[in-house]
């Protein structure tokens, strides 16, 4: 008769109880970093480093990269407790199914206290090594994203990405503050530029997606007013973008190159809207308008805010006027 070893106790314990049997798959590096949702946190640190270059004033490098990182693992924060708090919606939609938390990759409780530490931690340094107006807007871009956004609007109200829409747009205005110290008229014109796209932006991808939100009931405007009210919307956004895109350089806050960049940006990002926003039916070339609004809007703001960056950099230099 063989003795009994380790591995008969552990497939006897698997079969008296597989409750005890941890759900959770073991977790590397990647799971962590999955949950900082890398491709939303390029656009944000894009628009930040793009505000802090931007702004009047000068910043030691070492100082401006922090601002920066502080700005990183913050919106990194807040995408994991993103994840953590709709783990559940994840995984009843097909473009979120594989992240981690769904895939049991990581406990909920490690992605929320990992979470918790990145946003805390990101928050203290902006106030120590920079100055607490900068690391107050932080906090509460988070709080706004994970509290106001995530656990309130997103589940209640079709108006949740109108809002909660302001939550993207804190980066460059946080930039900014970095450098300043303080809160102008041009910081909150960048602030109300990814406000007033992101509607639009996200709206497209919406109507695209529309029935991953049926699944897991989410209030998303196409599925709470209907496709040609979203649309309609979009369109007045769009419009409403233009103006106000060119406004810094109407009020001479910045020069030609921005101001003309702007009108021809925005006049393509309302060109590209005008046949969403007045279609009623999505038959023949299905929802090929709607992804060429997407792809370009991602553009849009990359090369609108790098337009910014150059018209500034030059004046500096010497070069225009």
């Amino acid at each position: 008769m063989r003795a009994t070893t380790a591995k008969d106790v552990d497939q006897v314990a698997l079969a008296v109880s597989p409750a005890a049997v941890p759900v959770a798959m073991p977790a590397d590096w990647r799971d962590f970093f999955a949950l900082t949702k890398p491709k939303v946190m390029r656009l944000v640190v894009y628009t930040a480093l793009c505000g802090l270059l931007a702004a009047p004033g000068n910043i030691h490098p070492v100082l401006g990269f922090t601002a920066i990182l502080c700005i990183a693992l913050a919106a990194g924060g807040a995408g994991a407790l993103n994840m953590w708090w709709e783990a559940d919606i994840d995984a009843k939609m097909k473009r979120t199914s594989a992240r981690p938390l769904p895939q049991g990759k990581l406990r909920r409780e490690d992605a929320r206290d990992f979470g918790l530490a990145m946003s805390g931690f990101s928050v203290m340094v902006m106030g120590l090594a920079i100055h607490w107006l900068a690391a107050a807007f932080l906090a509460f871009s988070v709080f706004f994203y994970v509290v106001i956004y995530t656990m309130w609007l997103k589940p209640r109200t079709p108006q949740n990405i109108v809002i909660g829409g302001a939550a993207g747009a804190f980066p460059p205005l946080i930039g900014w503050i970095a450098v300043t110290g303080e809160v102008t008229w041009m910081p909150v014109l960048l602030f109300a530029i990814i406000f007033m796209w992101t509607p639009p932006h996200f709206w497209a991808l919406a109507l695209w997606v529309k029935p991953d939100y049926a699944a897991a009931n989410i209030p998303m405007m196409p599925n709470a007013a209907g496709e040609v009210s979203t649309r309609r919307q979009s369109l007045v956004y769009s419009a409403l973008l233009l103006p106000l895109s060119v406004t810094p350089w109407l009020i001479g806050e910045t020069g030609a190159i921005y101001g003309i960049s702007a009108l021809i940006l925005s006049g393509i990002f309302l060109a590209l809207t005008v046949p969403i926003g007045l279609r009623r039916s999505v038959e023949g070339d299905g929802m090929k308008p709607e992804k060429k609004l997407f792809a370009y809007s991602i553009l849009y703001l990359f090369v609108l805010f790098g337009a910014l960056v150059l018209d500034r950099v030059l004046a500096q230099w010497g070069v225009i006027a």
